[in-house]
């Protein structure tokens, strides 16, 4: 029988794709005994109580069944009514709001509906992995401009308005940020808007951390005013505040027509959003209380692992949203890859190096504090004795 290669039935734009950094050291990580990961961004914390009895409710009622592609009223409902009480935005449930299979698909939504081949999108970086994923598999060309640390790992509008082509169809912001744990200021994110106006431009912003902050306030793009609310596609979810990752339910918000087309492109890839998890997400919604002891919780192992890593000379941004920290490994004299490769094989402990979130992250690696107070002080022991040979 005749050999063949799968792989050339693959399409180039596939074939293309770079695999996940994030997951290559997970994945590793995972085949050795008394790792302590700091890799994967998800909470430890399983979903509160309250929102698990309510998935279990939901299934023991029988709903079982397809919701409208949009997603239960009840939940668009909840969604636009927290928007309108946290940041004075106001969404049409019934028009302006979908329910999707997490921030992830809303991304993929977004950038489905509103990109044609070649256009370009403008992402500042290091970002998270999946942004220029999206754009290209879309048929789009992703443009990066890279934050520093110096500046506080802001964008910097000169640079966005230098990135721009005739060919740019949106600027995507995605704060606060998962690397850099940074938060935007409003000044900023009205720099940015007065661009997006200026040359007319799409912007889109994902806010999955948007209730992750530490003395410090989020600001959301679209509550800017009106004129960038309507060129701009939010993006929200549960997974992080509510530590609902494995339910996979996210949300998209724009104006009607612009919610029409992710519409048309969520109906024939997915149909709706897991019924149980939407109803799931209600509960959260009335759950708030749950938010803020876990935000008080990350923010006691946010000072543990940035006060412990600036020890250990891996000089560190200190985060204000989200549940990352970003040291630089200069001190190591190692590049991102082999400074993530050494620590994992000879401490068991697991980081993504920072060029796997883009330019600006040479030089760097993530470390995630959605893990145990406890792992985290072993981990920068571990780390110590780490240093204490290569630094």
């Amino acid at each position: 029988m005749q050999e063949i290669d799968p792989k050339k039935y693959l399409s180039k734009r596939v074939a293309a794709l770079k695999p996940s950094g994030i997951r290559k050291f997970f994945d590793i990580a995972a085949t050795m005994k008394d790792v302590i990961s700091l890799g994967i961004g998800e909470p430890d914390f399983t979903t509160p109580q309250p929102i698990l009895e309510a998935g279990i409710r939901s299934l023991r009622a029988g709903e079982t069944h397809y919701t409208s592609n949009s997603g239960k009223m009840e939940l668009r409902q909840g969604i636009a009514d927290k928007l309108e009480n946290l940041y004075g935005v106001k969404y049409d449930p019934a028009t302006e709001i979908i329910s999707t299979v997490g921030v992830s698909e809303a991304l993929y939504l977004a950038f489905m509906a509103i990109l044609d081949p070649g256009d370009e999108v403008i992402i500042p970086t290091p970002c998270f992995v999946a942004y220029q994923a999206e754009v290209y598999l879309a048929g789009g060309v992703p443009v990066e401009i890279p934050s520093r640390m110096e500046d506080n790992f802001q964008v910097d509008p000169d640079e966005v308005r230098a990135a721009i082509t005739p060919r740019t169809k949106a600027i995507f912001i995605g704060y606060p940020s998962n690397p850099t744990g940074a938060v935007a200021e409003r000044e900023i994110l009205m720099e940015i808007a007065k661009i997006a106006i200026e040359h007319d431009l799409m912007v889109v912003s994902d806010e999955i951390y948007d209730r992750l902050v530490y003395n410090f306030k989020h600001v959301c793009f679209p509550a800017l005013g009106e004129e960038i609310k309507q060129r701009t596609i939010l993006l929200g979810g549960f997974s992080k505040s509510h530590a609902m990752t494995g339910w996979r339910i996210g949300f998209a918000a724009a104006p009607k027509d612009l919610i029409q087309g992710l519409l048309r492109v969520h109906q024939y890839t997915i149909m709706s959003a897991p019924t149980t998890a939407q109803d799931a997400a209600i509960e959260a919604i009335r759950s708030d209380s749950f938010v803020d002891e876990m935000v008080a919780e990350y923010d006691r192992r946010r000072k543990l692992i940035v006060g412990g890593l600036n020890r250990l000379g891996l000089t560190t941004f200190e985060p204000r949203g989200a549940f990352y920290a970003f040291p630089s490994i200069k001190a190591s004299g190692m590049s991102s890859e082999a400074f993530a490769d050494a620590l994992l094989f000879e401490e068991h402990v697991a980081v993504v190096p920072g060029d796997a979130f883009g330019l600006g992250g040479s030089g760097f690696v993530r470390c995630s504090y959605a893990t145990a107070y406890e792992k985290i002080e072993e981990a920068l022991r571990r780390m110590e004795h780490f240093m204490q040979r290569h630094g």
